[in-house]
């Protein structure tokens, strides 16, 4: 049974920063790519970032880039977002998801998704 479980989300302020762990287990993929998406109040979910498991080719969305790193932690089955200056239109629901193979930005192509976790930032 695959179970993604998202934490580290929270209330900051502009600027501030806050870092997303996604702990994984009954993966049955041997190359999957790990991925952040995010759906903020009346929009569709929008991909953030990504990483494959072996080798670590990242992308990234254009509204990110320079501001949030994605990492993983193979020996622990997790993957992390620290996300860096902060801005308020970064506020919505961030959810862990994973692809057998490719990396995608189409939500409806990866296979298995975490309950999210809230990130609102104030300004």
């Amino acid at each position: 049974q695959v179970q993604l479980v998202e934490s580290g989300g929270g209330l900051v302020q502009a600027g501030g920063s806050l870092r997303l762990s996604c702990a994984a287990s009954g993966l049955p993929f041997s190359n999957p790519v790990m991925g952040w998406f995010r759906q903020a109040p009346g929009k569709e979910r929008e991909f953030v970032a990504a990483i494959k498991w072996s080798g670590g080719l990242t992308r990234y969305a254009d509204a990110v880039k320079g501001r949030f790193t994605i990492s993983k932690d193979n020996a622990k089955n997790t993957v992390f977002l620290q996300m860096s200056d902060l801005k308020p239109e970064d506020t919505a629901d961030y959810y862990c998801a994973v692809e057998r193979y490719l990396i995608t930005t189409i939500p409806e192509r990866w296979d298995y998704w975490g309950q999210g976790t809230q990130v609102t930032v104030s300004s």
